[in-house]
């Protein structure tokens, strides 16, 4: 990760703002900006306040809740973008039964507490249907994420995102690594920690396992490299 990105703010302070502005009245004090980051003063807020406030949040700023804090996740670039479509063709064409769901909420961690935004979730045809912003992780087969080149993705994607992907049940979590050029395959979840893990390199043949149970050709991602 370069210096630049290791430097680059959570949000702006626009997008700061108008979040405060729209943010329950008794939460609007308890909001910090400090450097480039969101804050949050008196405590940390419970699960039921952080979805009030998610529900306002303008659509530039993706809240999360990941081990009991309030995170900003990165609007996703262009490559981003390119490299979830590359994600999605190969599902299709694979598990036509199957659903990848981009930009779904899930709630994530032991007892469901954390709030969690996938870049993609992987599930049966359908099986969102009639879901609100926050879907239980029941019944669905792999949660997806894609680095973004900003300050918090080594946190938030290779440590708290396994595990709470994991204390959740859900089978496979996958991860496109853009900083390390890799794909991360976590899967055999049990006990709150993800048994097997195995890391490839863009261009590799990755199997992905039970109950996803298809093989990514890799090849392509070399196009995305930075």
């Amino acid at each position: 990760m370069t210096p630049d990105t290791a430097d680059r703010p959570q949000m702006s302070v626009e997008d700061f703002e108008e979040l405060v502005r729209r943010a329950p009245r008794e939460l609007r004090n308890r909001l910090e900006f400090l450097g480039g980051r969101l804050c949050i003063r008196h405590g940390p807020l419970d699960v039921d306040e952080f979805e009030e406030l998610a529900a306002v949040a303008p659509e530039t700023v993706r809240l999360e809740y990941i081990n009991g804090k309030v995170k900003v996740k990165a609007m996703p670039d262009g490559t981003h973008t390119s490299i979830f479509m590359w994600l999605l063709r190969q599902c299709m064409q694979q598990r036509p039964d199957l659903d990848l769901a981009p930009e779904r909420g899930v709630k994530a961690e032991a007892y469901r507490k954390g709030r969690a935004r996938t870049d993609g979730f992987l599930a049966p045809v359908d099986h969102f249907t009639g879901h609100r912003e926050w879907s239980n992780p029941d019944g669905a087969l792999m949660a997806v994420e894609i680095t973004s080149h900003d300050r918090d993705t080594d946190q938030r994607d290779r440590v708290d995102k396994p595990l709470g992907y994991a204390a959740a049940d859900i089978p496979v979590y996958l991860l496109v690594d853009r900083d390390n050029n890799t794909v991360t395959v976590f899967s055999e979840p049990k006990d709150g920690r993800y048994q097997q893990s195995s890391s490839h390199p863009w261009g590799a043949a990755v199997a992905i396992p039970h109950p996803v149970g298809i093989t990514l050709d890799t090849e392509k991602l070399k196009d995305y490299a930075d």
